[in-house]
């Protein structure tokens, strides 16, 4: 390092330290929640995929049943109900308010998810 001289201990550092942020920025942006690209929430196996979606206010979020057997889509207060749905049959929802819903399937209370709308 001796060697090196001012300008190029000043490049070095400069390197190290924007791969100290571009690791931190990494990281960040792993661990943010799902945000919605195709807003469309799966149903198979007994669970909806993702659990849980972050969404714009004004989203339309389509739930795809891509399980063998009927399940629906219910609101817990009530929001929104879908009927049952059979294999590839879906239903869609626009949140237009900001907040965190929560939802099961009617038919299957234990199988629960959670859209949360941000403005």
């Amino acid at each position: 390092m001796r060697n090196l001289t001012k300008a190029n201990r000043s490049s070095m550092w400069c390197l190290g330290l924007c791969l100290i942020f571009a690791t931190a920025a990494l990281g960040l942006i792993l661990t943010l929640p799902a945000f919605a690209a195709g807003a469309e929430v799966n149903i198979d196996n007994f669970a909806f995929t993702p659990k849980e979606l972050t969404v714009k206010a004004g989203m339309a979020i389509v739930f795809r049943n891509r399980d063998d057997i009927p399940h629906s889509v219910v609101g817990s207060k009530g929001e929104f109900h879908s009927k049952a749905l059979d294999t590839d049959d879906s239903f869609s929802f626009t949140f237009a308010k900001a907040g965190t819903y929560a939802y099961s399937c009617g038919l299957h209370p234990r199988m629960q998810g959670r859209i949360v709308v941000i403005p």
